[in-house]
């Protein structure tokens, strides 16, 4: 077995080099005051203790499953597979962690994705729908919690979450979807007025809101190498720095082929990969939109964070180009906001966030940014995530189309893959029977599709203030 570390985190930041790659138009950006670095770490990777480097693959092996990407989906998948002695190997084309998984906003929200308990009633009859909801909302976050107690891991996992309405009609939508989930079964919200929710948030900028006390924070990155960890600890093997290139399936199994060796799955493979998956996928149906977004920490602030958040609850709010924030390590302020078809810079990215910043919270007189990153996500047409389960004689699996939404829910999913492979649940099957309409040329048309559709939107708002609509 191998000898890994926990994840620790620390009392501060230490300015680092990053140890992982550079992916595509991503980018880290470090205050140069404090380090110059061509891809220095970003927060999360910062507030760690430096972690376990795994080896490249470098030759042929062969296993039960094949799990390509080793992020919360993957890792969680993989885990869960381990648990029940499924011998499983995880291939990561750069390090744990690197993309959207560790570049998150770390806010616990429950739904799938920009699917909420509204529209589960919707599309679903009441069983369904109420199955649906709780296992995206109360079962996606005591599973988190089940793996820390289990595996004695900190997350930085915290209770609590608001909604802030950024118009008074926008209550009336955070009104009906507190009132959906109550049908669902899942009672742990309450609406707020403008008063009372000052006294979550000290800011003028919101009407009121949505308090859940399901919802919550964590540390992405500590939940995703944790879950790595837990992996390792029953017998599960990483390889990093080996991408994929081709999946093919014999008689005999699937085989996956990377430029250093062949990893032959004798059962199953799943792609827990998004966005980037898309390459690999034997059916062929482009159903998502690759989208950038992006986050900032700032130094330490000049007023105690509990003078803008009293209870410390993360908050992401209900205007078009929504804002989130929560606080985070040494009285900083983590910040982030905005989803765009072509990948900003730094400093353009660094402005509008200080703006955004200033616009909430005009208390904070002086404002110094100590990160700011970018990720890569992807949204479908309705709003929900993309489940696949393909091949006829081995099982393959595929999950993408998350909106920068889902963190706890793409832990839960990990589990109803490996518990559907085993034939233990229904979960997954029940994913994969939401529709999902093809887009055509959605890769090559995002960075004009993105903006054009953000300006019909933008005008619709303008018409119609008090109508919900948040990218």
């Amino acid at each position: 077995m191998l000898n890994i570390s926990k994840p620790i985190i620390l009392n501060d930041v230490v300015f680092k080099q990053s140890t992982t790659q550079q992916a595509g138009k991503e980018w880290n950006w470090v205050n140069p005051r404090h380090l110059q670095a061509d891809h220095p770490a970003n927060y999360y990777e910062s507030s760690l203790a430096d972690w376990h480097e795994f080896n490249a693959l470098q030759t042929d092996c062969e296993c039960d499953v094949v799990v390509i990407g080793s992020g919360l989906l993957g890792a969680s998948t993989a885990l869960h597979l381990a648990e029940q002695g499924v011998e499983t190997v995880i291939l990561e084309k750069n390090r744990v962690g690197s993309a959207a998984s560790g570049r998150n906003g770390g806010q616990l929200t429950p739904g799938l994705a920009r699917w909420e308990a509204g529209e589960m009633a919707e599309h679903f009859g009441y069983e369904d729908a109420k199955k649906l909801w709780h296992f995206t909302s109360t079962e996606a976050m005591r599973l988190i919690d089940e793996i820390s107690e289990k595996y004695g891991l900190d997350f930085q996992r915290k209770r609590g979450h608001i909604t802030a309405a950024v118009h008074q009609g926008h209550l009336v939508g955070l009104t009906q979807g507190a009132d959906a989930r109550k049908y669902l079964g899942e009672d742990h919200t309450r609406i707020v007025g403008k008063h009372e929710l000052g006294e979550y948030i000290k800011s003028d900028y919101y009407t009121g809101g949505l308090i859940d006390e399901l919802g919550g924070q964590i540390h992405p990155l500590a939940l995703n190498r944790g879950l790595i960890y837990a992996f390792c600890k029953n017998g599960g093997i990483v390889y990093e720095q080996t991408e994929v290139i081709a999946i093919e399936e014999a008689e005999d199994g699937v085989y996956v082929r990377t430029a250093t060796g062949t990893v032959k799955a004798r059962k199953s493979v799943v792609m827990a990969v998004h966005h980037a998956s898309f390459k690999l996928l034997p059916q062929k149906k482009q159903t998502t939109l690759p989208f950038y977004t992006y986050v900032s920490t700032t130094a330490p602030l000049e007023l105690d964070i509990h003078e803008l958040l009293p209870e410390e609850h993360p908050v992401y709010d209900t205007q078009f180009q929504i804002d989130y924030y929560r606080p985070v390590t040494q009285n900083r302020l983590l910040f982030g906001g905005q989803g765009t078809g072509s990948c900003w810079s730094p400093e353009k990215t660094l402005n509008y966030l200080k703006n955004r910043i200033h616009t909430v919270f005009p208390q904070l007189k002086q404002v110094e940014i100590d990160f700011v990153w970018s990720g890569t996500t992807d949204l479908t047409v309705n709003g929900a995530v993309d489940s696949r389960k393909f091949g006829s004689k081995f099982p393959i699996y595929a999950v993408h189309g998350w909106s920068g939404h889902g963190v706890a829910q793409t832990v839960r999913i990990g589990k109803a893959i490996a518990a559907d492979f085993i034939g233990q649940s229904s979960d997954f099957k029940m994913l994969t029977q939401i529709d999902h309409a093809n887009i055509l040329f959605a890769r090559t048309l995002a960075p004009v599709v993105i903006p054009i559709a953000k300006s019909a939107y933008g005008v619709g708002a303008l018409m119609n203030p008090g109508k919900m609509v948040s990218f």
